[in-house]
């Protein structure tokens, strides 16, 4: 792959993507218009949509195959964190899903929520990948921005769903403040199981890109309407999450922040520190 590809925002469109893209973002705005048990449809329809915009972005840019092993990677590791936790508290603290509501259930898991860390995580590594092209240390850079990231992701989701019913806490862990019924303890399990994800992607990361080409706008829009998009519904549209918006953009910001300043940058510059990367970039 030439040096600075990954910041280009041209390339070939992959419209399927961008379908599902923009359905999952109608749907999100439509979240704070229903209820019952549409809401629980929507928010269903939610996570499949983004997890199908990230994964077909994922087959056109490096093929199905590659695709497939994001897939059971992030999913996989989700889905065994999830059984552990609900089992044994560890290592978020103790917690329950609310069932029948968003889907069939695996070991009492939601099975759509799996999914879910699959459509939370490839969006913010590849935003932190546009940021970790441009250092010294790539590798640990975009491990530690992918950590970040999905867990400023959490800072979002975690609140919302708490304060729709999806899932209960039982923890004597204290909450962060402004974040009532949330312990500490799930944001310090994130950040284990998201640094888990983030460094089992480099090892995806270093296979050879099929189509370079392949427009990055897919990722890159939903990452940042995630991190702009959930701030601007908590602190507007959903009552009684003013403090989620708050830790959200914060969080997120720490890698969108950087993403936005290094695709404003020339392309001269890019190519200056073509050089410093250590591993292959990625889209």
């Amino acid at each position: 792959m030439r040096s600075g590809d990954t910041l280009r925002a041209s390339g070939r469109a992959t419209p399927v993507a961008v379908g599902f893209a923009v359905a999952a973002v109608l749907a999100q705005i439509s979240y704070p218009l229903v209820s019952g048990g549409v809401k629980d449809a929507v928010t269903f329809c939610v996570v499949a949509l983004l997890a199908a915009a990230c994964v077909t972005h994922a087959a056109s840019a490096r093929g199905a195959g590659w695709a497939t092993l994001m897939v059971l990677l992030t999913a996989g590791i989700g889905l065994t964190a999830e059984i552990i936790g609900t089992r044994t508290g560890m290592p978020f603290g103790c917690y329950e899903y609310a069932q029948d509501r968003i889907g069939p259930s695996l070991a009492h898991v939601p099975v759509v929520v799996p999914f879910a860390w699959t459509a939370g995580l490839y969006p913010v590594w590849c935003a932190a990948t546009v940021v970790a092209q441009r250092m010294r240390r790539p590798v640990l850079t975009r491990v530690g921005l992918t950590t970040v990231g999905v867990v400023g992701w959490d800072l979002y989701l975690d609140p919302q769903m708490v304060a729709d019913g999806q899932w209960t806490w039982c923890s004597p862990f204290a909450p962060l403040p402004g974040l009532d019924g949330i312990p500490w303890t799930n944001y310090v399990g994130w950040l284990l199981v998201a640094a888990l994800m983030a460094a089992a992607m480099e090892v995806l990361g270093r296979s050879p890109m099929r189509t370079p080409t392949v427009s990055p706008l897919v990722p890159w829009g939903l990452f940042v309407w995630t991190w702009l998009g959930s701030a601007l519904a908590h602190a507007v549209f959903l009552p009684d999450l003013g403090w989620s918006a708050l830790y959200g953009l914060v969080a997120m910001g720490v890698v969108g922040v950087p993403f936005l300043l290094a695709l404003s940058r020339p392309r001269s510059d890019i190519a200056r520190d073509a050089p410093r990367r250590a591993d292959r970039p990625v889209h």
